[in-house]
């Protein structure tokens, strides 16, 4: 018997359909946008809309450890991380990144949608075989895109801040893939979320090379002696 109103098993799913689109929306976005403190604020959107997916997942099916991870989510992704980077953003005084390496922005949006329909066509030929349904099949597609585009990010941008965000939309889609394909165990998430922390914790001790491009970092990190190579007077 399907319960009536906002608790409907087909409302909530077509509700998840909705937030996988604007997922997508804030991967785009990351890719594309320059200024760092949009950028953060739609890392902070993608995070909650992933908190959103795993607390409407949670009322589907009601599994704790759905509630558990949107929790944590909400705590680590939406609130603790993001205020970690703004205290960088801050110090460094640095409010856009023009750089790109290979591929502008325009580029990378293109590359991106092929790598949705990449992903698309691949999962496609597993679908059988994992025995997922229509929900859980968009969800592995869209986790595993977004697993690509922030690896895109990596690859494309030049400050060392920036590539942080990818690698944090990269984690975003890695967690969502789980959730969709296999039941994350809840201690595993929770050592994901230390190793973000400790991540940024880091980048907030190198501070001092968080306004440069990966050859400037090193070349800063040479005159600490802490990287191996001539030295810049």
């Amino acid at each position: 018997m399907i319960t009536p109103g906002f608790t409907d098993p087909l409302f909530l799913e077509g509700a998840v359909r909705i937030l996988f689109v604007f997922v997508l929306v804030t991967a785009a976005l990351v890719i594309s946008v320059r200024n760092l403190a949009s950028l953060l604020t739609t890392y902070t959107v993608q995070s909650l809309l992933l908190t959103l997916i795993a607390g409407l997942l949670y009322l589907i099916e009601g599994s704790p450890v759905l509630l558990a991870i949107s929790v944590l989510t909400l705590v680590s992704k939406v609130l603790l991380i993001p205020f970690f980077i703004n205290r960088v953003e801050a110090k460094i005084k640095i409010s856009r990144d023009m750089k790109f390496n290979y591929l502008e922005p325009t580029s990378s949006l293109l590359v991106s949608i092929g790598l949705v329909l990449l992903v698309y066509v691949f999962l496609s030929g597993f679908v059988g075989e994992l025995a997922l349904g229509r929900l859980f099949f968009f969800g592995a597609v869209i986790g595993l895109s977004l697993t690509l585009m922030g690896m895109l990010v990596m690859f494309s941008r030049r400050k060392v801040i920036t590539k942080v965000l990818g690698y944090l939309t990269m984690e975003n889609g890695v967690l969502l893939f789980g959730i969709f394909v296999t039941e994350l165990p809840f201690i595993i998430e929770v050592l994901i979320v230390i190793d973000l922390i400790i991540i940024v914790l880091l980048t907030t001790i190198f501070a001092v090379g968080m306004d440069s491009t990966i050859e400037e970092y090193r070349q800063k990190l040479q005159r600490l002696h802490i990287w191996p190579g001539r030295e810049y007077l």
